[in-house]
């Protein structure tokens, strides 16, 4: 039986190959004869009996890298934050921040959650890196400078405005405070009801670009208000006019003075001194007047009018008087007293 099976196998390859002899002797032409092995290689690939596999289709899978921890501001948390670089994921947004000083964790299935809710409709599936997220508030420190800076800014202004400019000390040290590194403002919510003064406590808030209140404070200050005004270099007399006095701009505190100062030209000769002067004294509104145009004692012609009647007389000035000003005059014949308006160095107008 095996000898039966062995010549039957043997018979077989025989065919075999004389099949491979016929091919080669047709691929021959003019070439002539090729092998049984060049045959068997031109046949595999000509022929459609034996071909080359196809190289297999590849579908390529977005790969999605989690971070291990993240610190936003108070925008919000966005998908491509929260992938590490590459990941070529779109600035979502998923969710709120957490408030300045928590802490929160997004899980895979939270972010495959908050993205589709979002309206990413691509599958979060192929994910690499930790299984959650640890997500915190970015911070920084708010020093004494930067502070002094945003308070002196807010009260000059919503309270000094254009008295004068603003300087601001702590009378004690202030101790740095942890603040969101973003955007924020400085609210003053209590000020003593004198205002800004020489020494003063503020109370102040400080809230995100985002609305989030960060907490309230409150300092004690030194302050300053500085302004240029008029200070007489020399002495000036009473009654000598402002042009020609020996006047000079100097900064001055303006929260040591509670009088308003003199606004005015230097050479401006319709102004006078009322009181005396000494060097360096600051030149106040109450001691400058337009200069007298008229004296007491002095005759003058006043003008009555009464409707359409015009007289004039002559009458005597109980007082000084400028231009616009209205003085006490007196009539010599009848011995009465009238107030007149200052026309000219010569002429008054009683009204009746």
């Amino acid at each position: 039986m095996n000898a039966r099976k062995t010549f039957t196998s043997v018979l077989a390859a025989a065919a075999w190959v004389g099949s491979l002899v016929l091919t080669a002797n047709s691929y021959g032409g003019d070439e002539g004869p090729v092998s049984a092995v060049d045959a068997l290689s031109r046949s595999t690939t000509s022929g459609s009996a034996i071909t080359k596999p196809a190289p297999a289709a590849t579908n390529a899978v977005a790969s999605f890298k989690l971070r291990a921890n993240l610190q936003v501001d108070g925008e919000g948390i966005f998908l491509s934050q929260i992938l590490e670089p590459g990941s070529d994921a779109p600035h979502l947004r998923l969710c709120d921040s957490p408030a300045f000083g928590k802490l929160i964790t997004l899980k895979r299935p939270d972010i495959i959650t908050l993205s589709s809710s979002a309206g990413f409709d691509s599958a979060l599936t192929n994910w690499t890196g930790p299984d959650m997220i640890r997500i915190s508030r970015r911070v920084r420190a708010l020093a004494e400078k930067e502070l002094l800076e945003l308070i002196t800014a807010s009260l000059q202004q919503h309270y000094v405005k254009d008295l004068g400019q603003l300087e601001l000390h702590a009378a004690r040290p202030w101790s740095p405070v942890s603040v969101p590194d973003e955007p924020f403002t400085i609210q003053i919510s209590d000020l003593p009801t004198s205002g800004v003064s020489s020494a003063f406590i503020v109370r102040f808030d400080l809230q995100t670009a985002w609305r989030e209140q960060l907490g309230s404070w409150q300092l004690p200050l030194q302050a300053k208000v500085w302004r240029e005004v008029w200070v007489a270099r020399s002495a000036v007399k009473r009654s000598e006019s402002v042009h020609g006095a020996d006047l000079v701009r100097e900064r001055r505190d303006m929260l040591l003075f509670h009088e308003p100062f003199a606004e005015l030209s230097s050479d401006d000769s319709s102004l006078e001194f009322v009181e005396s002067l000494q060097p360096g004294a600051p030149l106040l509104a109450r001691l400058v007047k337009p200069r007298s145009i008229v004296h007491r004692g002095q005759s003058l012609a006043a003008i009555v009018r009464d409707g359409a009647l015009m007289i004039t007389l002559k009458v005597e000035a109980l007082e000084d008087g400028s231009a616009g000003q209205l003085i006490r005059v007196r009539n010599p014949l009848s011995r009465r007293d009238l107030h007149a308006k200052v026309v000219d160095e010569a002429n008054v107008q009683v009204s009746l």
